[in-house]
């Protein structure tokens, strides 16, 4: 058993800690935020992951996981220290460093005793050395030693707590072999592959792997595109391709492009740190490029069947970027909504848990009046009744389970644009649809009247 801190309980810190906790360790969790560290303590888990909720509760009961605004005593009292706050894309598209910064001071400050400080958080390259200084800087012992170690996280949203708990690969980057078995040891009761590196390759690590994962959607959402235009099916295209062992089926789904915390921020984070060394990372940049043009693949198919959006209520199937999680950041949503607002049209918006955290971001971003023409409802076919479309954006396993019978009735018009390809061409004709989905062949496409 060892003694943790957590620094930072905002998604990748909080599921680090509670399975942490889970497999036997004392673990405290902290933050600046002393009424997010109240809720916690009182049950109220400040994001959607399914599972979470219980496990917390359950390591709470068992005294292995606690929460706390008192980072000072955290840090004194902890072996191993995680960071696992916050590096946000700042406007020049680098990873915001500050919070990791304003950390690193601290634990200088406190540092009581020799502790291994791990960089969880994701971090551009050289960010280890950068911490190692800082706490060097502010340390108020020169006796007292301590290690720096990366350790990514690959967490994803909506399955964070089973990718933790049965990890494919734990990365730990340390220039202290020590130190390393130590992080090493920690992972231990998770069963998964170890694979030890140096700090700086870790780091860059997490950024490569997410910038391929967001290159193969890029990819095929482009051979999506192009086989709209060809007649292919690009379902069938990526079956085919993903049959070959060097290329494999994941993150070949076409659609509207990815969004969330990770792969928006680690790609432009990534483009940046290339141009800080003098290199164009000019294939990064068009992954970006296609998936920023993708959004607005469902508004732009609503323009061209229905002619004119302007008076039209359109009924919206999903807000957070990806089922399971109300994590809206860079969600689809955010740039079809107004886009749809913008040309005149209604819209009611479906999505079971991530309604508050859309109608916060729009109240921000949206004028009164543009607020206005936006209603929610966690009401699936409420929002159907009436409409004279329907854009899919997430695939809730609501949208999945769609009764289409039901919806042809709620619908004005059967008029149903699919973003994530939830349906097959063939039941979307035998149910008498107008369907369009993303690189896929139209269903009945003459239906509609302009």
């Amino acid at each position: 058993m060892k003694k943790i801190a957590v620094l930072g309980t905002g998604y990748v810190g909080l599921v680090s800690g509670t399975c942490f906790a889970e497999i036997g360790n004392q673990v405290i969790c902290c933050d600046i935020d002393e009424g997010k560290i109240l809720r916690l303590q009182q049950g109220e888990i400040p994001i959607y992951e399914p599972g979470l909720e219980d496990m917390v509760k359950k390591n709470q009961q068992e005294k292995r996981l606690s929460f706390t605004s008192d980072i000072p005593k955290a840090i004194q009292e902890s072996e191993i220290i995680y960071l696992a706050v916050g590096t946000p894309m700042s406007e020049s598209g680098e990873a915001d460093l500050s919070y990791v910064k304003a950390a690193a001071k601290t634990i200088g400050q406190q540092l009581n005793s020799y502790k291994i400080i791990v960089n969880k958080s994701t971090v551009p390259v050289g960010t280890g050395k950068l911490v190692k200084s800082i706490i060097k800087e502010h340390v108020q012992d020169s006796c007292v030693d301590f290690d720096v170690v990366s350790n990514p996280e690959f967490l994803r949203e909506g399955s964070a707590l089973e990718d933790c708990m049965n990890m494919e690969r734990a990365v730990i980057g340390a220039d202290n072999d020590q130190a390393g078995q130590i992080i090493a040891d920690l992972h231990e009761p998770f069963h998964t592959t170890i694979f030890r590196t140096d700090i700086e390759s870790a780091e860059m690590i997490k950024y490569a792997a997410n910038a391929f994962l967001a290159t193969k959607i890029s990819f095929i959402n482009d051979i999506a595109n192009i086989c709209e235009r060809v007649g292919a099916d690009v379902t069938h295209v990526a079956e085919g391709m993903g049959m070959d062992s060097r290329i494999g089926s994941k993150f070949l789904q076409a659609g509207i492009g990815y969004g969330g915390s990770c792969f928006p921020k680690d790609t432009q984070a990534l483009v940046h740190i290339a141009q800080e060394v003098g290199y164009d990372l000019k294939l990064v940049q068009s992954v970006i490029q296609t998936n920023e043009q993708q959004k607005y693949a469902v508004v732009h198919k609503a323009k061209e069947i229905m002619g004119d959006v302007n008076g039209k209520t359109i009924a919206v199937l999903g807000l957070a970027f990806k089922p399971n999680t109300d994590d809206i950041r860079y969600a689809p949503s955010l740039t079809v909504i107004p886009e749809l607002i913008k040309a005149g049209a209604n819209v009611k918006a479906f999505d079971p848990i991530a309604i508050p955290a859309t109608q916060q971001e729009f109240s921000m971003k949206l004028s009164q009046e543009q607020q206005q023409n936006i209603a929610y409802s966690t009401d699936l076919y409420g929002v159907l009744e009436g409409s004279d479309a329907c854009l899919i954006l997430t695939e809730w396993q609501e949208v999945l389970q769609l009764d289409l019978e039901q919806a042809k009735s709620k619908l004005k018009v059967p008029l149903i644009i699919d973003g994530r390809n939830c349906f097959s061409l063939e039941m979307m004709l035998e149910k008498g649809f107008t369907y369009h989905s993303i690189g896929r062949p139209a269903v009945d496409r003459l239906r509609i009247p302009v």
